[in-house]
């Protein structure tokens, strides 16, 4: 079974991806875990890594990076956004 991962603002623009499927390898069991996994991939996807004040949410609810995450569940990744 897979993981919906999302991706908002100016990472979706970055990565030029709303969002994928994953499947969650062994030892993957957070979302800073599968922060992690994802920003491996190297450039673009390091910025998961290196943003400043990245927030997540798991099943609609904004959580911390040490929540868990298993297959079937959605994962949403947010950057700072500002708004007017």
């Amino acid at each position: 079974m897979t993981t919906k991962v999302l991706y908002f603002a100016s990472l979706r623009e970055a990565l030029g991806s709303s969002g994928e499927e994953i499947s969650l390898p062994a030892g993957v069991a957070t979302t800073g875990a599968l922060r992690d996994l994802i920003a491996a991939r190297g450039e673009p996807w390091s910025q998961l890594a290196r943003a400043k004040n990245l927030r997540c949410a798991v099943n609609q609810a904004m959580v911390g990076f040490d929540a868990a995450v298993q297959a079937g569940d959605e994962v949403a990744f947010f950057p700072p956004v500002t708004g007017g």
